[in-house]
Formats: structure tokens, sequence, C-alpha cells
């Protein structure tokens, strides 16, 4: 381990496993294991689909490694976009993408059976009901493509728990691991990064504007503002306001051309720095935040929630949006899988930590915010919005 790692604090997450409860698990973790019970559920109508549904589950947690391939080799052969609105056959896919026909065709048939891609008239293949968002939001497929740096991290997953911050993910995200990626890590890395952050943002985006009430404020500070993917969709959204964007240098110049090209330059300032080191410019009565307290360990998110409340006027509000984890008997949260996702995710990228609402929540309380209240979006599982006011 190349840093010391933020331990986050169970207790308020676990606050509902009761004593009366590990009994109850207990018991039903014996049952569980009786064969003579598993035959009978089987036979029996009222219990034979949860054996059948935990069966299934297992079956996807060994095999869940190929499924990710599967995806990965039909972006990689831009199956999702050169099917929409146009089926094929085997044949004519193989001509096209310069893959043997007998073995595309597993390929073909796996995407079937996972919903990518689905049956049509005369042998050919056409978009399933996963394949239509793979075809319509190229960031799924970029994420897919990303995603194999974490993979090869992960091949021996013993090993990378015990050296998680060397390997190809940490170096992909060079300013998570160190303070001073600005001047020395190449050009090159900052645009990668900034490029998957705004191709993989849209979800995230619409989350925050089919939520937040953007009428109620005059002038918005973007911290970590990556290619203006956020501020750009939030100008158009809201034309009244006046934008502010604040990142590093060379993340900003990225910015600056996106905003340029979508004639949006003249509605924003930038404002080049780095939050570990530099005070944030004032003027906003909004500062967001969007996926970057994730990125950080806590001492760094502490920090940088002070540096937003001095830099807001009275009455001024912090709007944070990113994944969180999962609190016990929360309905509002996302789905489980994506918990074991970040978790490990972040910790090859080399910071940071999944946090949960309640954790992030007595973060801003602690940087003087009040008023911290948590928003309901739709969709949960791409991100979860809190707000706090400065009073």
């Amino acid at each position: 381990m190349s840093a010391p790692m933020d331990l986050p604090n169970l207790s308020p997450r676990l606050h509902g496993v009761k004593p009366w409860r590990d009994r109850l698990m207990q018991w039903l973790e014996r049952v569980y294991a009786n064969p003579t019970l598993y035959r009978w559920s089987l036979q029996t109508p009222l219990t034979r689909w949860v054996t059948k549904r935990r069966t299934q589950k297992i079956f996807d947690l060994m095999a869940g490694f190929v499924y990710s391939q599967v995806l990965l080799g039909c972006v990689r052969l831009d199956l999702f976009r050169m099917l929409q609105n146009a089926p094929a056959d085997c044949q004519h896919i193989a001509q096209r993408v310069g893959v043997p026909a007998e073995t595309l065709e597993r390929l073909l048939l796996s995407a079937v059976a996972l919903d990518l891609l689905e049956h049509r008239s005369h042998g050919r293949f056409g978009l399933g009901p996963l394949g239509v968002p793979m075809a319509l939001h190229p960031g799924i497929g970029a994420m897919a493509e990303h995603n194999h740096l974490l993979y090869r991290d992960m091949q021996n997953p013993i090993g990378f728990l015990n050296d998680a911050w060397q390997g190809q993910m940490a170096d992909y995200w060079p300013y998570a691991h160190d303070a001073q990626a600005a001047q020395r890590a190449a050009p090159e890395k900052f645009s990668a990064y900034s490029d998957l952050m705004a191709s993989s943002q849209g979800f995230v985006v619409q989350e925050i504007l089919n939520t937040y009430p953007f009428h109620e404020h005059q002038c918005v500070l973007d911290v970590g503002a990556g290619k203006a993917r956020f501020a750009s969709e939030l100008a158009l959204h809201a034309p009244h306001l006046t934008l502010k964007l604040f990142d590093l240098p060379p993340v900003l110049a990225l910015a600056e051309a996106n905003l340029k090209t979508k004639n949006l330059l003249s509605r924003a300032t930038l404002y080049p720095g780095s939050f570990l080191h530099d005070p944030l410019p004032t003027g906003a009565d909004l500062v967001t935040l969007v996926r970057v307290a994730h990125d950080h360990p806590d001492d760094v998110v502490q920090a940088l929630l002070a540096k937003i409340h001095a830099a807001l006027p009275t009455n001024g509000r912090l709007l944070l949006a990113e994944p969180m984890a999962q609190t016990l008997g929360d309905s509002r949260s996302g789905a489980q899988q994506t918990d074991a996702y970040f978790h490990f995710y972040l910790l090859a990228m080399g910071a940071g930590r999944l946090r949960t609402p309640d954790e992030l929540m007595r973060l801003m309380r602690a940087a003087g915010f009040s008023g911290v209240t948590r928003l309901n979006n739709q969709l949960p599982i791409h991100a979860q919005l809190l707000v706090g006011t400065k009073t």
C-alpha cells in the first residue's frame, strides 16, 4: 500500500443490524445449508423461484467477467452502432468486422443471451433492450473500454488488496495520488481522463438538471469542472446563469476549447488552480461538486468543503452529486452491486472511497453548512444529491 487509507466508520451504516436480526440470520444460514430443505424448495411452487433466483445469482457472480468481456467485444467491434436500425446476419457482420463467422457467432449468441442483441427475421441480429442504450450513449461504451484497466489490476485480487495503488488504473488518474500532478504529469493524461469523464457524465448531468431548482441562483461555480460537460449543459438549461469553472490548468484548457465550440465561452469565467493549494474564486451563490469528493480521502474532502464554505456568501449553497454507498434499509439508494464496483474502482484509482450520504452530510456540517439535506432523484444509481446552505 503506497499511502494510508481512510477507514470508513461502519457503525452508522450498520445501525439497522439488531441482535435479534443476527439470530434470525444465523438461523436462516443453517436452514439454507440443509440439503433436505433445498430439495423441498425446488419441489414447492411457493419457494422454487427463490432457490432458482439464488442459483442464477451465484452463476452470474462466477460468470460476470465473461459477461463484461462479451460487452467489451461488442463495443470494440462497434456492433451497437452498426446494427442500430440495420439488422444483419452473421456472415455480413463477419465481413464488416474482419472476424471469422464461426467464432463471431459465439459472441453474437452470447450477446443475445445478455439482452445486448436479439434475433431478427432471416437469421439476422439486431439490438436488444440493453443494446439500445449502448448505441445511444457512447459514454457507456467508453467506460466498458476503460474498465479493462481495472480488470488487469484485479487479476490477482489478494495481491491487489496488498498493493492496490500501483496498477494501471492509478497511473490513469494522476491527480488522485500526486498533489503535483499538474506540473509532473504528461498533458495527454489529462486529456484522456477528461474525455472519459465528459463522455460518461451524461446520466449524472441529467439527474442534476432534472432535480435541482437552478432558477433560484444567479451564478454557479463548478469545482472540478473537467471539460465543462456539466457546465455547458447547465448553461443551456438555465440561460440566466453566469458560470465560473475551477480545475487544474491543463484541464481548463480543454474546457475552454469545449465552451468555445459550443459558443458558451462568453457565459463562463475560467479559474485554473488546484483546490489542494489555491483558494476558490468568490462571487457565486451556488457551488457544484460533481463526482469529485469520492476521488479523495477524508482530509482532502474536509478541507475542500471548508474552502467552498468560505467562498460562498451568506445563504449561498453547495450542491454535491456523486455515487454514494448504500445504507442498510435505505430504499432510495441504488443497486447494491454498484457499491461493490465503486469500492474497488476507487481503491484502484489511488485515493478516496465510496461514502454513504450520512458520511458526506457529516463532512458538510463539519465544514459549516447547515440545513444539509438529501434530494430525491429518479435514478440514484447514477448519483445522489446533497445540498447544504451557508447561514
